[in-house]
């Protein structure tokens, strides 16, 4: 009996083993993006006897095959994949597959905020993926837009970088995270640098929408709208706690960077968390050898003993100061309770160091410089983003997303004059609170509804103060901004998607929205003439568009759209120096700027060889925005930090209008070698005071890229060009003639920008599912050139190694 008992308990043992063993071959297909579970993934060997397919949550069991047999995993959206049971148990059992090329882009979510096919759309959308993200492996979000060829980005110094789409920039352009519009009332018309507070490393895609995007998006989407959408927490794909996680590291020659980042995931069936944590450092960035001498950094202001001295540089390429540093942390938690439900809890934090403004560092006075000092302080950004999503069949709906969020910037602006012991601090405050309510309808027919709600409130706080650096005492100055002054957005917005034909789709909506600016002026630094300024503003904008297939491989769209920006703020209330000899002052007399577009598209799609694509637009700007000269309290000049300037003002004073082509090319020769390429021109004109025209400020010269990709399954690599042509001193803005420091000097000894090209390299090799390398080479000819209206010369020949760590 006891011999029986043994018996029993060995067996039994035998078949517990036997049952590790079995649980042990269940292994997890992950999508290489989101790390989300695939599901229908087909698994086959070579003669395709054996086949398994993934479950709902992409798990499935090894157990048929042999531990070196091949195993192929097919899906139609992903590539195809290959490996061996011994491979993958050694590497956690977690198999990753990424998309193909072109369905990277066949999902877009920026249009009504919710899913809905690319091909429906009438409006030009492009998007970036982490994964495309990942492989051009960029410093900053503003290059990250750059690097995708559709996108300029201007520079005033390192920490920068200033979008332009289809002649506009600044605040008439909308960034938008995780659904949450980062648009404040200080957003000013000159160049932006907000855009660098998004750390790369957190974008799980980026969708650009080319053109008024008003009817979603409000005040500000005139000429585009930038939507980031950050990873998200993924849950167990199981019963037990998945941990998972990258730490990346990445160096760049031409500015010594050092970046590390670091994530990591906890996910349950119902709970996830995850974390990011990024740090940059850059030193002085470093021009190429060859071309215009005048952007050489021959000399800098430096103090000694108390005094402003102009020493030589010893290395003219570097360009002393442009070194910052960056910190940006996520947070993200988010709760499944079941199929209907998802909550998320967002937050985001970022923060750089004292950064230079490098254009205000050059600006000759004499045979001198004009400023010894001249630098922002530290740019911080927090947002904590709360959202509800509910699928499911509501009464009036079948999809609801609520969202609310809290948002708080800091900017400062420190600079001093040459040889002068006042420096001069102005610190800026903005506390934003938002809340949208965004529905989806399917249930009428072939119309699908969207519509919603959204509320915005601005605070801003302004400071304004002085030190003299001589007695180290300090005094109270004027504040750039009202101080405690308040903006704020009430709209609703109903769009829809009719799908009149299987081959004809309509796309149609309208917002209204309300603005109300309230700010009280501070005398007692300027006898300002009026005590404050009281707008109350509305606008009705709208949308409509189709997408036609008059054949399968042949797409047309036309879409006609209005926009909007109401003044903010910085339109209202601003007191600062423009340029040397200018100052601009409030003006509480502000209409909105409206904007009228039309645009046709075309894509040609032969065989999936060969893709062409097209867009003509035309842009018609009225009631702009615009800085002119101005009087205050009768006189055309005041005094301004110890200085006799020229009286400005924004005024509702300019009529302009932006026209232009966009092309693209995709050629698929293998499965291994592509080609692709973007080509973008524009042109815009302005309106003078005096009634003749003008080039606009913000268009952006002829600029593209070219690219030659070949890839396998382990080696990714991408040789390519990227132009800029020639902006004539005929075709300067005004504003932009004035700034010859900038610019370099043609035959006539006017400025102007030069034509410039970068040949590059980069590539990626992915060693093992949990380690993969990146090497690149950018601008291999060292050439020196300064991107247009940037203040800061473009990185030189540039080495940049990375390396990420899956785990």
């Amino acid at each position: 009996m006891k011999f029986l008992v043994d018996m029993q308990r060995i067996l039994g043992a035998f078949f517990f083993l036997f049952m590790l063993g079995i649980n042990a071959q269940e292994i997890a297909v992950l999508d290489a993006d989101d790390q989300a579970g695939i599901p229908n993934v087909a698994l086959f060997n070579e003669d395709r006897s054996k086949t398994v397919i993934s479950d709902f949550n992409g798990r499935c069991d090894l157990t048929v095959f042999d531990r070196n047999e091949k195993i192929y995993f097919r899906h139609l959206n992903y590539q195809l994949r290959k490996s061996n049971k011994a491979q993958i148990m050694r590497q956690g059992g977690k198999v990753y597959l990424g998309l193909r090329p072109q369905q990277l882009e066949e999902v877009v979510l920026s249009v009504s905020k919710w899913e809905q096919q690319k091909k429906d759309i009438p409006q030009k959308i492009a998007t970036i993926n982490a994964l495309q993200i990942a492989f051009s492996n960029p410093q900053t979000s503003a290059d990250l837009l750059q690097n995708s060829g559709k996108v300029f980005v201007q520079k005033s110094q390192m920490g920068g970088g200033s979008p332009m789409i289809r002649g506009f920039s600044t605040n008439r352009l909308l960034l938008s995270v995780d659904g949450v519009r980062m648009n404040n009332a200080i957003f000013r018309g000159g160049n932006l640098q907000n855009v660098i507070s998004i750390d790369p490393f957190t974008v799980r895609s980026t969708e650009i929408i080319f053109g008024p995007g008003t009817v979603i998006y409000g005040s500000d989407a005139m000429g585009g709208v930038m939507n980031f959408y950050t990873k998200d927490a993924f849950f167990s794909t199981g019963d037990s706690t998945q941990v998972s996680g990258n730490a990346a590291y990445r160096f760049g020659s031409a500015n010594r960077e050092n970046t590390g980042h670091v994530d990591l995931n906890f996910g349950r069936r119902q709970w996830a968390f995850l974390t990011h944590v990024s740090y940059n450092n850059f030193g002085d960035l470093t021009m190429g050898k060859h071309g215009p001498d005048s952007y050489l950094r021959n000399n800098y202001v430096s103090s000694i003993n108390g005094e402003d001295r102009i020493v030589a540089n010893p290395d003219p390429l570097k360009q002393v100061p442009t070194a910052y540093d960056q910190i940006n942390l996520m947070q993200k938690i988010a709760f499944r309770p079941n199929k209907n439900w998802f909550f998320k809890l967002n937050t985001h934090y970022s923060e750089t160091s004292d950064y230079s403004r490098y254009d205000r560092l050059i600006r000759p006075r004499g045979a001198g410089l004009r400023s010894a000092e001249w630098q922002y302080g530290p740019q911080k950004w927090f947002m904590g983003n709360f959202q509800i999503d509910k699928k499911g069949k509501g009464l009036f709906y079948d999809g609801l997303k609520i969202t609310s969020a809290y948002q708080h910037f800091e900017e400062s602006r420190i600079d001093r004059n040459f040889g002068e012991p006042i420096r001069f601090k102005t610190m800026e405050k903005v506390d934003a609170i938002s809340g949208n309510v965004d529905f989806e309808n399917k249930r009428m027919g072939n119309l699908r509804l969207y519509y919603g709600t959204e509320y915005v409130f601005n605070r801003v706080h302004s400071m304004g103060s002085q030190e003299n650096i001589d007695s180290n005492t300090f005094a109270a100055a004027a504040s750039r901004y009202p101080d405690g002054s308040i903006w704020q957005t009430l709209a609703g917005y109903v769009s829809g998607e009719y799908q009149a034909m299987p081959n004809l789709s309509l796309l149609s909506g309208l917002r209204y929205s309300h603005v109300w600016i309230d700010a009280d002026f501070d005398k007692t630094f300027y006898p300002f003439p009026f005590d404050n300024a009281n707008l109350n503003n509305g606008a009705l904008t709208g949308s409509l568009g189709l997408s036609w297939f008059p054949k399968a491989d042949l797409q047309v769209t036309l879409n006609g759209s209005t926009g909007f920006r109401a003044p903010n703020i910085d339109d209202v209330g601003k007191i600062f120096d423009s340029e040397p000899g200018a100052v601009v002052v409030p003006n509480p007399d502000l209409e909105p700027e409206y904007a009228y577009n039309v645009e046709l598209g075309l894509q040609k799609n032969f065989q999936d060889k060969l893709v062409f694509k097209g867009a003509a637009f035309y842009t018609y700007l009225v009631d702009a925005l615009v800085r002119r000269d101005y009087q205050f309290n009768g006189a055309a000049e005041i005094e301004y930090n110890g200085e006799l300037s020229r009286v400005q003002a924004i005024q509702n004073a300019a009529k302009a209008y932006v026209y232009g082509f966009e092309l693209g090319m995709d050629a698929f020769l293998t499965d291994r070698l592509s080609l692709s390429g973007n080509l973008t021109l524009t042109q815009g004109i302005e309106e003078e005071d005096d009634g003749t025209d003008s080039p606009g400020r913000h268009v952006a010269p002829t600029f593209g890229d070219f690219h030659v990709q070949w890839n396998n399954q382990k080696l990714k690599t991408d040789m390519f060009l990227n132009f800029n042509g020639k902006v004539d001193f005929e075709d300067l803005a005004p504003s932009e003639r004035s700034k010859d420091y900038i610019y370099a000097v043609d035959a006539n000894g006017n400025p102007y920008s030069p034509s410039w090209y970068t040949l590059n390299f980069r590539s990626q090799y992915q060693i093992s599912t949990a380690l993969k390398v990146n090497a690149m080479l950018e601008n291999i000819t060292d050439q020196r050139y300064r991107s247009y209206s940037s203040g800061i010369v473009a990185p030189g020949i540039n080495l940049v190694l990375g390396m990420t760590v899956r785990f």
